[in-house]
């Protein structure tokens, strides 16, 4: 079963006799869940699960077919538009793979792409221009700051990027220690920006790198819920270095 077929699915769906819910979408109240299911999709692949991969993936192929499927009706594009559009993009932009360009790195390959983007008219007067403000903000600021340092505005080396984060958290105490709230904010957010550019120089992706935190945390916290409920006992009733111990047992398992 191809592409065609979920096609024939969704106008179906928004077909004068198909679903009631469907015919009332519209591309505005679908956006929450183009998040959600992109969202699920990396949950899947940091799952390292295939088939939840593949059904995820799935789920958010639809979302696209949905808009494409909308903007058809309103007489915009339909979904063969959409794949020529990007077909012509990639093309463009690998010269050196549809093309005679002979790029032999990386990093080649990245300015050529920034150059390209600016032809298509993607960038306006700044390089960080083109990088959504919708995006998580770790990853945003991910993004801005590998635009930087494409022109050279960036630390030598992660050890100069560790000072600057030692530096960052005395601000930071010599702020709370006044309890100035709005400095407290902004000495608080230059921390996460420094961590950041740190995940940048080890090649973590820190928005990767917080969410399985979480994950590990929800797994570790849930243990303590359940020896607790096995001990016949209330999370509320219990001391910290109870908790504590059950967190460390967590750990070990």
């Amino acid at each position: 079963m191809g592409i065609e077929k979920l096609i024939e699915i969704m106008a179906a769906l928004r077909s004068e006799k198909g679903c009631p819910w469907d015919k009332e979408q519209t591309p505005e109240s679908l956006k929450p869940f183009i998040v959600e299911e992109a969202y699920e999709v990396l949950e899947a692949i940091d799952e390292k699960n295939p088939e939840a991969v593949k059904e995820e993936l799935g789920d958010l192929l639809f979302q696209i077919i949905f808009q494409s499927q909308i903007a058809k009706e309103r007489g915009e594009f339909d979904m063969s538009d959409v794949i020529d559009k990007i077909a012509t993009k990639m093309i463009g932009r690998h010269p050196h793979v549809f093309g005679d360009a002979d790029y032999k790195t990386s990093a080649e390959v990245l300015v050529h792409w920034e150059a390209q983007k600016k032809r298509e008219g993607k960038h306006r007067d700044s390089i960080l221009d083109g990088v959504p403000s919708t995006l998580p903000s770790l990853l945003r600021a991910h993004r801005l700051q590998d635009r930087a340092s494409r022109v050279g505005f960036d630390w030598d080396a992660v050890d100069d990027v560790l000072k600057k984060l030692d530096e960052e958290v005395d601000e930071f105490r010599a702020a709370f220690a006044r309890r100035e709230k709005d400095e407290i904010e902004d000495e608080l957010g230059d921390i996460f920006f420094v961590l950041v550019n740190i995940s940048r120089f080890v090649k973590v992706n820190p928005e990767d790198a917080l969410r399985k935190t979480i994950s590990k945390f929800i797994s570790r916290f849930r243990y303590i819920e359940m020896a607790a409920a096995d001990a016949g006992r209330n999370l509320s009733d219990m001391s910290l270095a109870e908790m504590d111990a059950l967190w460390e047992e967590a750990k070990k398992k």
